[in-house]
């Protein structure tokens, strides 16, 4: 069984969802792992991982639009605002979705739908670097 980790580091430009899948792809090509899992974790509470529709970018307009209804900012809403009023939606935003990945490896490659893509879900207003860690294992 072969195992290998990698970080990949993804500069968000504030609330919305950055496609990832290439510079995974680039990295899975590099392994030497032909069937296997791998796993991908976000490393952050205000945001989170998506396998989601990589065709139309209504689909991710529509997404942001949802989860800004279901977890609106505003002042008075939260007890908690210590790093403004994004912060609180970010956190709910973020338990609603995901943190991990899980996606199987056949041929040395990702096992994803036609029009399927990983993204990363930044709740959060401003833009930030955040961390990705990926595992990979299997033969």
């Amino acid at each position: 069984m072969l195992q290998a980790m990698h970080h990949v580091l993804v500069e968000t430009k504030g609330n919305g969802l950055t496609e990832i899948t290439s510079e995974v792809n680039r990295w899975l090509a590099k392994q030497k792992v032909e069937t296997g899992l791998l796993t991908l974790y976000c490393r952050h509470t205000s945001a989170s991982l998506l396998v989601q529709e990589n065709a139309d970018p209504d689909v991710r307009e529509d997404l942001l639009t949802f989860f800004e209804r279901i977890a609106p900012e505003g002042k008075g809403l939260y007890v908690h605002d210590t790093e403004g009023l994004d912060d609180m939606p970010a956190h709910i935003r973020a338990a609603l979705t995901q943190v991990q990945l899980s996606i199987p490896v056949e041929a040395h490659h990702l096992v994803l739908g036609t029009w399927q893509g990983i993204y990363v879900f930044e709740h959060r207003a401003a833009p930030h670097r955040r961390d990705i860690v990926l595992h990979l294992i299997g033969e």
